[in-house]
C-alpha cells in the first residue's frame, strides 16, 4: 500500500506544487503548496491566456496592470515584468522589487537587444524572455529560476533526466544522446552541458560557469570555458550553445534554434 495520502490527478494540476514530509516517523505525507506568481502585464489580449494558461499549470496567479499594483502587490515566490506599463517605466519596477526584496523576477521584454540584456541582469532580473516566446519556454524558465533560487515549485530530483528538444541526458548513467545518437562526452563537458541545459535558455554567465562546474573559488582566465563550448558545439551542434557577447553563454530552446536556422 502507497505511504502518499494525495494522488495525482493529472499532470498539469501537479505542475506549480512541491510536496513536503511529515516530520513523524515512518509516515510521509505529502502536501501540494501552491507557487505564487504575479504578472505585471497591463495588455489583456496577452494577460488572459497568460493567466488562464499558468493557472491550468497549477500556479497561483495575481495579475497586476500597472507599475504601481505590482510594487503594491502582495508578496509572492516569482514576478512575470512586462517592462511596457502605461504608468511606469518596467526598468524602475524591477529596480524597486529588487531594492525591497529578493523575489525572482523574469522580465518579459520586446527588445532584443543585447545591451538591454545586460542593463537587465544588471537591474537585478534573475532572467528574461523576448517577445514573441512560446508558452512552454515560459514555463521551464519559471522553475529553472525556481529552481536556482530555492524558491517552491523549483525542486527538481537530481537524477532526473534532462530533456531539452533533441538533448537527451540520463544523469542516472551519465549517458547523453542528441536527436537520438548518443555522445560521448569527457567529465567536464558533460557537467558543463547539463548546467546549461537545466537552465536552457537562461544566460549564464562566464563566471556562473566557471563556479558551478569548476571551483566556486575559481580566478583568472576562463579560457578553459571557451574549449569547452566549442568541443560542445562540435559535438552536438554550433547552434545548441549561445554566445551573449560580453556576458556568458546559454543553451538556445528549440524555437529560436529552428529560428535561426530558418527551419
Amino acid at each position: 500500500m502507497s505511504d502518499r495520502t494525495h494522488t495525482r490527478s493529472s499532470r498539469g494540476q501537479d505542475q506549480g506544487k512541491r510536496w513536503v514530509s511529515d516530520p513523524r516517523p515512518s509516515r510521509r505525507v505529502r502536501e501540494p503548496v501552491l507557487v505564487r506568481l504575479l504578472l505585471v502585464e497591463d495588455d489583456p489580449t496577452i494577460s488572459d491566456p497568460l493567466l488562464e494558461g499558468l493557472r491550468r499549470e497549477g500556479f497561483e496567479v495575481e495579475l497586476a496592470s500597472t507599475g504601481a499594483a505590482a510594487l503594491a502587490a502582495k508578496p509572492v515566490d516569482l514576478v512575470l515584468l512586462d517592462l511596457g506599463l502605461p504608468d511606469l517605466e518596467g526598468r524602475v519596477v524591477c529596480q524597486e522589487l529588487r531594492a525591497s526584496s529578493n523575489v525572482p523576477i523574469i522580465v518579459v521584454t520586446a527588445r532584443s537587444d543585447e545591451i538591454d540584456r545586460v542593463v537587465l541582469l544588471e537591474l537585478g532580473a534573475d532572467d528574461y524572455v523576448v517577445k514573441p516566446f512560446g508558452f512552454r519556454e515560459l514555463v521551464a524558465r519559471i522553475r529553472a529560476v525556481l529552481r536556482r533560487t530555492g524558491q517552491p515549485g523549483g525542486a527538481v530530483d537530481d537524477t532526473e533526466p534532462v530533456e531539452v528538444g533533441a538533448l537527451v541526458v540520463d544523469r542516472r548513467r551519465h549517458q547523453v544522446t542528441f536527436g537520438g545518437a548518443p555522445v560521448a562526452l569527457t567529465p567536464k563537458e558533460y557537467d558543463l552541458l547539463v548546467c546549461l541545459a537545466l537552465d536552457a535558455g537562461a544566460v549564464k554567465t562566464r563566471e556562473q560557469l566557471m563556479r558551478e562546474v569548476w571551483d566556486e573559488h575559481w580566478w583568472g582566465s576562463t579560457k578553459t570555458l571557451d574549449v569547452h563550448v566549442a568541443s560542445l558545439r562540435r559535438k552536438l551542434t554550433p547552434e545548441v550553445i549561445e554566445t551573449v557577447r560580453s556576458v556568458g553563454y546559454r543553451f538556445a530552446a528549440d524555437d529560436e534554434r529552428a529560428s535561426a536556422t530558418g527551419e
